[in-house]
Order: C-alpha cells, then sequence, then structure tokens
C-alpha cells in the first residue's frame, strides 16, 4: 500500500510539472495575499477579498499602482478587470519603470500602460505612456473594437509584448497594435486612478486571474485591417506588408519623388541625411529654393501615414489630389493637410475658424484637437489622411480624428466657392493626384511616410 501511495505521488508530482511545462502560464497573484507586488507613487488602498485585488481609489492622491517586484520583458499576460461605473479609469502598466524622486518627489511611475476606460470615450485596450509620451495608441483607431469593454463585469484582458510588439485585446477582440523601442524591460502594474474631486474618492476596480507565460511565446495572429502604430523610423513589420502597406520614403534615397513641375528631385532645398527628407529653409519664401515634391505616382483611395517634425514658426504641408495640371507659380494647388507652428506662424490666426492651422484641410475645414494631441515644436508629430472610395475623407493627428468631409459634395463645393481656391475648377475632386510634400521656406522633417491604397 505504502509502494502504491508513493507511486500515485510520483505521478501526481509529474503530472503537475508536465501541465505546468506545457502551458507554461505562471499566475502572478495567488487569489489570497498581495505577495510578490508592492504600492507605488500615491496612496489608494488595495485589498484581496474574494480571490480578487481590488484597488479602491482615495482623494489627495495622484495615480497609485500596484506592481509586480520582478520586471518582465517579452511575455503574454492575461487578467479579468471590472469597472462599476463609467465614472472609472484604470489601467495595467508593462514594461514600466518608477523615479522616486518624479512628481516633486511623491514618486512617478512611467511606461506604457493597457488603458482602462468605460466612460463615454471608449478607448479602453488603447496604449498610453505613462508619465512620459502620453497617448501612443488611441483605441480610436480601431473604431468598431470601442464597443469590447463591459461596464460592471469582468472583462478578459490579454497583453502581447514580444519584442518591439504589442498587442493588446480585450473579451477576445483585437483592440491595438503597437511598435515600439522604448522599453526592453519593466515591472507589470495595477493603477488606481487618481479622482479629481474628493467627493469621486472610493471607486473601486477589480483584478483577478492575473497569469503571465514568459516563455515558448507564439505571437497570436491579428486580425487583418487594423492599423499599426510604428514607432521605429521608415519600416514596415510583416502585418503592415501583408496588409499592403507601402514605403514612399525609404529613408536614405529621394527615390519614388521628384519636383512638382519637374522631371527629376530637386538639386537644391531639399536634403535626404540621417533617415529624414527635409525641406530647407529659405526665409519663408514659399516654393522659392528646391520647390514642392510629389510622388512619382498617382493615387486616388488610400490612407496615408507621416511623422513630420517643425522647427520654431515654421510652415508647410502634406497636399493630396494634387494634378499638377494648373500651371501657377508659388506652391502647387491640391487638398492640403496643414503643417503648421500654431502658436508663432501668423497663418494660424488667418482663414475662417481656425482652418489654417495645424491639421485643419486648410482654408477649408479647421481641425478639432485637444492641445494634449499637439506635440511641441522639434518632437515628432504623426499625420494621417485616410481617403475612401466613396470619398469620405479624414484627418489625423497623433492618432486622434480632427476632421472629416465629403470630397464633391455640395458642402464641400460651398466652402470651396468661399476660400481661395474659388477660381480653379473642380478644385478637390479629381479622380487621382499625386501626393505632396510642401516647401513653404522654413525647415520641416518628415519620415515614416507610408501609404495603403484602398479598394
Amino acid at each position: 500500500m505504502a509502494s502504491l501511495k508513493n507511486l500515485l505521488f510520483v505521478f501526481t508530482v509529474l503530472f503537475m510539472f508536465t501541465a505546468k511545462a506545457q502551458t507554461g502560464w505562471t499566475n502572478l497573484f495567488d487569489g489570497k495575499t498581495l505577495d510578490g507586488w508592492k504600492r507605488l507613487a500615491g496612496t489608494a488602498d488595495f485589498k484581496v477579498s474574494d480571490g480578487a485585488i481590488i484597488g479602491t481609489s482615495v482623494p489627495n492622491s495622484g495615480n497609485t499602482f500596484l506592481v509586480t517586484e520582478k520586471e518582465y520583458g517579452d511575455f503574454i499576460l492575461e487578467l479579468d478587470v471590472k469597472i462599476d461605473d463609467t465614472s472609472g479609469n484604470s489601467g495595467v502598466q508593462v514594461r514600466s519603470h518608477y523615479d522616486a524622486a518624479g512628481h516633486e518627489g511623491k514618486g512617478l511611475v512611467y511606461g506604457n500602460q493597457f488603458e482602462i476606460d468605460p466612460s463615454s470615450r471608449r478607448w479602453s485596450g488603447g496604449i498610453y505612456d505613462e508619465g512620459r509620451r502620453d497617448w501612443l495608441y488611441p483605441a480610436s483607431l480601431n473604431e468598431k473594437a470601442q464597443d469590447a469593454f463591459k461596464v460592471g463585469e469582468y472583462n478578459h484582458l490579454k497583453i502581447e509584448y514580444i519584442g518591439h510588439e504589442m498587442k493588446t485585446w480585450i473579451n477576445g477582440r483585437a483592440i491595438a497594435y503597437m511598435v515600439d523601442s522604448m522599453d526592453k524591460k519593466g515591472f507589470i502594474g495595477l493603477q488606481v486612478h487618481a479622482v479629481s474631486k474628493p467627493e469621486l474618492a472610493g471607486g473601486k476596480v477589480y483584478f483577478k486571474n492575473i497569469r503571465i507565460k514568459t516563455s515558448g511565446l507564439q505571437p497570436a495572429i491579428f486580425p487583418p485591417g487594423i492599423y499599426v502604430v510604428n514607432n521605429m523610423p521608415n519600416m514596415l513589420n510583416s502585418y503592415e506588408k501583408n496588409s499592403g502597406w507601402k514605403l514612399l520614403f525609404d529613408g536614405k534615397t529621394s527615390n519614388g519623388w521628384k519636383g512638382a513641375y519637374k522631371k527629376t528631385f530637386p538639386e537644391k532645398g531639399w536634403q535626404v541625411k540621417d533617415g529624414l527628407i527635409t525641406v530647407l529653409s529659405s526665409a519663408g519664401r514659399e516654393a522659392a529654393n528646391g520647390g514642392d515634391i510629389v510622388t512619382t505616382k498617382q493615387y486616388s483611395s488610400f490612407d496615408l501615414s507621416f511623422q513630420f517634425r517643425i522647427t520654431p514658426g515654421a510652415n508647410s504641408g502634406v497636399k493630396y489630389f494634387v494634378t499638377l495640371t494648373e500651371n501657377n507659380s508659388g506652391s502647387a494647388i491640391g487638398l492640403e493637410y496643414q503643417v503648421l507652428d500654431d502658436s508663432l506662424h501668423p497663418d494660424a490666426k488667418l482663414g475662417r475658424d481656425g482652418d489654417r492651422t495645424m491639421a485643419s484641410l486648410y482654408d477649408l475645414i479647421p481641425s478639432h484637437k485637444q492641445k494634449r494631441f499637439i506635440h511641441p515644436v522639434g518632437e515628432w508629430n504623426t499625420g494621417r489622411i485616410i481617403v475612401y472610395p466613396n470619398n469620405h475623407v479624414e484627418h489625423y493627428l497623433n492618432g486622434v480624428k480632427v476632421l472629416e468631409y465629403e470630397r464633391g459634395s455640395a458642402e464641400f463645393r460651398d466652402l470651396v466657392a468661399i476660400s481661395k481656391y474659388k477660381v480653379w475648377n473642380k478644385f478637390g475632386e479629381a479622380p487621382q493626384g499625386f501626393i505632396l510634400l510642401q516647401d513653404h521656406g522654413n525647415e520641416v522633417s518628415f519620415r515614416s511616410i507610408k501609404i495603403r491604397e484602398l479598394k
């Protein structure tokens, strides 16, 4: 009998070991204690009850984080999260860090965060860089999945972070996809968000079934058609390539570009260096140096993404549906995504209702944007223009939609009629056209210019 018991014991141990080896998962929360975790930054309360970690907001505290004592690099993380009402907010930190001297000595947690946002904005599953770069992937970039998070019930979250690629899921639905090289490893953290008013204190967020896998990782298949925020300059990953994205600028040469009204790339006024294509300053004289440059190919329906960096007081633009049939002096004619230093360039105060400010459809439709989504002069901003086959057009700035319109509609033509473009017959309605980078006489750099044709 003793031998049988010993044999059963051995088989049990072997089964447990084998099962763990097959799955490779490790529980980060034992369901009973906070062993392996520590609180940082704020003073919100964390306790364990009924197999869940419950975080409760308190007045007069900044954001508070319960973080792992260990750091993790590549992993797949899964957990269940619940928030009871739409006034709450939380997040899950990954590859994150702590600066004890930050926030005037109160401590600063910083790093990428899986956003949990049950408000009407519905950005859950998006990626926010806590304490550092602000929003990286607003979940509105994947509008079809914005209803994935359910308020008042447990939601299953999944985060895959392998190499430079971070992907997120909620309840099995793919949300965000980002390529980024900022952090190689860091702790995992559970956030209790600060409250703006003392009477809002007491809000709770629940976390349970927290587990991680760090070996034998296999990237999960992401459904097609989801926009990738790629922070690696002039690079497309395999998912983007398979989705039809192509680089318009290879980061090394001027291939694929020529001067507007010219057969070749300008001999002066533009510089390709250090992964950037830069229009050089000519003291603000429009198209007086190298002139505008355009793609060698024309496009009709497309998704165009680009990064730009302005210098103080700079003016430039990205134009589309440029036909080069007007033979005008100065900058070539086309629909323009405005690139501008709104604070210093006088053009920002001209036009109507701000329709000459950054990301606007120049002289036609103003962009509606919060200041937090405008990155400062000298830093990189990401612009995006989507022209759908039905002529619906959208402008984005740093992941946020700032305007939309119907090209060729009665409303569009009414706007053209009271703009500087009224002298051009059927302005902006060509079936196809070139993409243009404008020389407005100020130094502006571009990179990561990529396009996907839509059908």
